[in-house]
């Protein structure tokens, strides 16, 4: 018995050992089966999120990630790639009162000491500016666009108070220049003025603002002319001035000043009469720069034929006024004569021949009596004259003064694109200042038949070889124009001391390719000047300095073997001296 029961008892234990290891078994296959169908699941899982993601969030995210890497304002550059304005990281200077708790006095020194010290390091500071923001217990910036080796120097000082914050500002890598045309960006991020402000959705588009703008402006061109108006402005201590130079077929401008100007990375001193812009806003009487288009007017409508007949000189005693001229040239000029010695005389009989009707009806196809056309937000309505009658025909005086730039005010903007058509075949185009594929260039229209615009070319070319534009001469630029100078109006009538002067040209006068303006605002006489106030010394020497310096940069290689043909021209012509 005890061995069956021993026997039954190994047996019955066999039996729940081999139970046990089924069970064991069967548990470890379950959750195998549970890790492979968790695994599964998950996998699953991620492929739907991913599909999800690959369908329907990928081009978010892909937007997101592009939009992260952009400049925060796009980038605007001259014509060949230059920058002119770009956003980049840069250091501020910040006031914070409450860098050691509210209560704690947040300088160690005084506030005088600390502005002394800041004025060490930024010696263009304003110290009294200083002083009050460190008095006032507020926070403010102290500075803008700080560099690393200036942050530490502050650093150094030891004022836990100043603060370094990392922005992204609007940056001028050239400074100044093109000031008038860039305009400026605020501290809050917001365009002014210029083209910042008329490119403001366009530069904050996150579509578009990884793309640089590219404007009609050439920065070496630029640089010269906004350099010798400068000159000249110091040299005739003329309180202004103006130039542009602009592509006669196309409309570019390539460059464009107004002086004095402004530095737009000093936003915060922008606020000033410095942004005013002298080329596009501001209208003028531009005087017998005025000339040329009166006599191309009246080419045009066959009522000047032959250049050799003579005009008397005497003054003339037009509805209680009288016409003169600056300088006795005897009994008579012809019209070359009139044009190169400048004759108000001679330019107003001519106006008068050619009537109100026609010279009007030229100067507003000459878009004279609107704003002038260019992107730039700040334009100038022009002074045009009042008609005597419901179709504003203008009266016979009104006519004859029109004819030499009296009685009519414009931007130097209107008379650079007036002169364009007077030189490029007679048509007119607005001027823009977007760079301009020559596959599209505008068609513009027709002002003058192309025969006048040749006539008007040896014209011009002979008013710098023999007349009031010799300084403007460049050996070997074939340069033609003619010089304005133009009392300005003031209480009571015109201020004999107070002068706009203006040279207005264009080169090379056998294939014009640039028109180029200088003006300058109130010039006095000067030992630069020789004594004279009037354009042909001050405003025509800017012109025989600036074409040298940019043609060969335009593509104009001076060439003195070539000129414009004025044979037929040069036997009408006598001596004598005009403005």
């Amino acid at each position: 018995m005890n061995q069956l029961t021993a026997s039954a008892a190994i047996a019955t234990g066999r039996v729940q050992l081999a139970s046990v290891r089924q069970r064991s078994l069967v548990t470890a296959k379950v959750r195998v089966l549970v890790v492979a169908v968790g695994f599964v699941f998950l996998t699953l899982t991620a492929l739907v999120r991913l599909t999800q993601l690959g369908l329907f969030e990928q081009a978010p995210d892909r937007r997101s990630l592009a939009e992260a890497l952009l400049p925060p304002r796009g980038e605007i550059t001259d014509r060949n790639g230059v920058p002119l304005a770009r956003a980049f990281p840069s250091y501020s200077l910040w006031f914070n009162p409450k860098a050691l708790g509210e209560k704690g006095n947040p300088l160690v020194k005084t506030p005088e000491e600390v502005a002394r010290a800041l004025m060490q390091i930024f010696p263009d500071a304003d110290y009294k500016d200083l002083v009050a923001r460190l008095k006032s217990g507020k926070g403010s910036y102290l500075r803008k666009r700080v560099l690393p080796e200036e942050a530490n120097r502050v650093f150094a000082l030891g004022e836990p108070a100043l603060e370094f914050p990392r922005e992204n500002q609007r940056y001028y890598p050239q400074g100044s220049l093109a000031a008038n045309v860039l305009g400026y960006v605020d501290e809050e991020g917001k365009g002014h003025v210029g083209m910042e402000q008329v490119l403001e959705p366009r530069l904050l588009d996150p579509a578009q603002r990884g793309t640089p703008v590219e404007l009609s402006l050439d920065s070496r061109a630029q640089g010269a002319l906004e350099d010798e108006l400068l000159r000249g402005m110091q040299e005739s201590n003329a309180k202004g001035a103006a130039g542009i130079v602009l592509d006669v077929d196309s409309g570019e401008v390539i460059a464009l000043a107004s002086l004095p100007s402004f530095n737009p990375n000093r936003s915060d001193r922008a606020f000033n009469d410095l942004v005013f812009n002298r080329v596009s806003n501001q209208v003028y009487e531009l005087g017998s720069t005025f000339k040329p288009i009166t006599i191309a007017a009246a080419i045009d409508a066959g009522v000047v034929t032959d250049l050799s007949v003579r005009y008397p000189t005497a003054p003339l005693h037009i509805a209680g006024r009288t016409i003169h001229d600056s300088h006795n040239f005897g009994a008579s000029l012809n019209v070359p004569e009139a044009l190169i010695h400048s004759s108000n005389i001679v330019t107003a009989q001519v106006a008068d021949k050619l009537g109100g009707p026609l010279l009007r009806q030229t100067m507003m196809a000459l878009h004279m009596n609107q704003r002038p056309t260019i992107e730039l937000p700040a334009r100038g309505f022009p002074l045009w004259p009042h008609g005597e009658n419901k179709a504003g025909d203008w009266s016979r005086i009104t006519t004859m003064t029109v004819s030499y730039g009296h009685g009519i005010a414009v931007t130097p903007l209107h008379l650079a694109c007036a002169y364009a058509a007077l030189v490029n075949g007679g048509i007119w185009r607005p001027a823009t200042l977007f760079k301009v594929d020559p596959a599209h260039i505008p068609a513009g229209t027709r002002v003058f038949k192309a025969s006048t615009s040749a006539r008007i070319r040896q014209l011009l070319r002979m008013i710098v070889a023999d007349g009031t534009g010799r300084k403007a001469d460049a050996s070997g630029f074939r340069v033609g124009g003619k010089t304005g100078s133009a009392e300005k109006p003031g209480n009571g009538g015109y201020r004999k001391t107070s002068l706009v002067a203006t040279f207005a040209a264009a080169f090379p006068m056998d294939k014009p390719r640039y028109v180029v303006i200088a003006m300058l605002d109130e010039p006095q006489g000067t030992a630069a000047t020789s004594g004279q106030r009037t354009a042909a010394w001050n405003a025509a020497p800017i012109v025989g300095r600036v074409v040298p310096r940019i043609g060969p940069l335009l593509g104009v290689v001076p060439d003195g073997s070539r000129d414009v043909d004025i044979s037929d021209l040069s036997p009408l012509i006598g001596n004598g001296e005009g403005e």
